[in-house]
């Protein structure tokens, strides 16, 4: 049984223009590890390969590191930290850092920001804390720095042998600067597995370890994964979601659609559409190729950009993310003089009123030109975020594809790099 369902009923679109044909032989490519990037298609069936044995090292690691820090910081950049940031900020409370129970979460490496990572220092001075960086090559220089700090920091704290016990490391399995490192100094070690790139890593140690030391149930995640593998590795269009998806998304984009717009109204969806974003744009973003893709936090965003999507240019498609149900139900109270006049709200939930916020904006933004469709997810649990993760991993993959371009390279972000590097004086540059 799915826990996501997707809803097409406003596009502007016939899925009979779908190329049924095309997806078919897309879909056989990735199956078969014929087409583009056929190295990195290790996320492909993950799930199903998952070992009972790498999930109790993971949690038995985890166990370890919360009982002995109250400020747990993961080192690292893109990959190798927004998957674990959504999954975090998806499953767990709004405001999971005060007092909430196990160490507090925090993150490090995703920027070069001075005051971000001395605030950061001031916050965790006088708490016992332990380290996760997450690297494959352990010479990315955003999250280099950070650890450069960090460590420094934790060895003057504790010692050497007392850091040795406090950080563990999540990179290459037999090459690479930071294992280098870990194996000189003795840390704990995660593998990145060879065929899996940044982007599709989070159901692997790089996201799963910080998640489990987030007390997430990492084995009901990858559960949640499983069965989205089995449901979105079908190569029936008629069948396949994740695919369906990905087909109406190229279509609209050969239409002229050529930025998509990911809309929640959960602030839980925050770090989950920033996952999202690597994804789809590091994936498909090529050869002066690609849908954009944006996004937004309704119903907040309908008061700045909502103007804009409703009556803006007409180069947009979106796409609803939409939480079937909450946690728990608050109830809008009666007021005896209704000064603020809601009383014909009131015994209504916060969740009835976001609804119909959800389907008045579709059908506003249908009726302005803005074709739309919505992704379900049945609740915030680790088989449902499993679940999505793989949806949206099969659908870009797929996409990308469709688009004929290789959705497992990033070959344009090195450029920024080397002209960074050159200004800062770098040798051999």
């Amino acid at each position: 049984m799915s826990n996501l369902s997707l809803d097409c009923k406003n596009l502007s679109v016939s899925e009979q223009e779908i190329n049924s044909e095309r997806v078919s032989l897309c879909h056989d490519q990735l199956e078969q590890g014929t087409g583009a990037g056929a190295d990195y298609l290790g996320w492909l069936h993950l799930p199903s390969r998952f070992s009972v044995s790498t999930a109790t090292e993971i949690e038995t690691t985890a166990r370890s590191i919360r009982d002995r820090c109250e400020a747990f910081i993961v080192v690292g950049i893109g990959g190798s930290y927004l998957g674990t940031r959504a999954g975090i900020s998806f499953l767990n409370s709004s405001f999971s850092n005060q007092g909430q129970g196990g160490p507090e979460i925090y993150f490090a490496g995703q920027n070069i920001s001075s005051d971000y990572h001395a605030d950061l220092f001031d916050l965790i001075s006088g708490r016992d804390v332990c380290l996760n960086v997450i690297s494959k090559s352990g010479t990315t220089t955003e999250p280099a720095i950070a650890f450069r700090l960090l460590k420094e920091m934790v060895e003057k704290k504790y010692g050497a042998d007392g850091a040795r016990d406090r950080i563990v490391v999540t990179t290459d399995a037999s090459r690479g600067a930071l294992k280098s490192l870990a194996d000189d100094l003795g840390y704990k070690t995660f593998v990145i597995p060879d065929d899996v790139g940044g982007r599709y890593s989070v159901l692997t140690p790089v996201g799963l370890f910080p998640m489990a030391v987030a007390g997430i149930d990492i084995q009901e995640l990858m559960e949640g994964a499983r069965q989205g593998e089995k449901l979105y590795s079908t190569g029936s269009l008629e069948q396949n979601d994740a695919y369906r998806y990905a087909a109406i998304r190229q279509l609209l984009y050969q239409k002229g659609k050529t930025t998509e717009i990911l809309a929640t109204f959960q602030p839980a969806f925050h770090y989950l559409a920033q996952w999202w974003k690597q994804l789809a744009g590091e994936s498909e973003g090529k050869q002066l190729k690609g849908i954009f893709p944006a996004s937004v936090e309704f119903t907040s965003d309908l008061h700045s950009m909502g103007q804009w999507i409703q009556e803006g240019s007409r180069n947009i498609f979106e796409t609803f993310l939409i939480l079937e149900s909450s946690r728990r139900q608050l109830k809008i109270p009666t007021f005896q003089n209704d000064a603020d006049g809601l009383n014909y709200l009131a015994g209504e939930t916060l969740d009835t009123v976001n609804e119909k916020a959800w389907l008045g904006t579709a059908s506003a933004h249908k009726e302005g030109g803005v074709p739309n469709m919505t992704l379900k997810i049945k609740d915030r649990s680790p088989a449902s975020l499993g679940q999505l993760i793989y949806f949206f991993e099969r659908a870009v993959a797929m996409t990308g594809y469709l688009n004929g371009v290789n959705p497992f390279d990033q070959p344009g972000v090195e450029f920024y790099k080397k002209n960074m590097f050159k200004l800062l004086g770098k040798p051999g540059l």
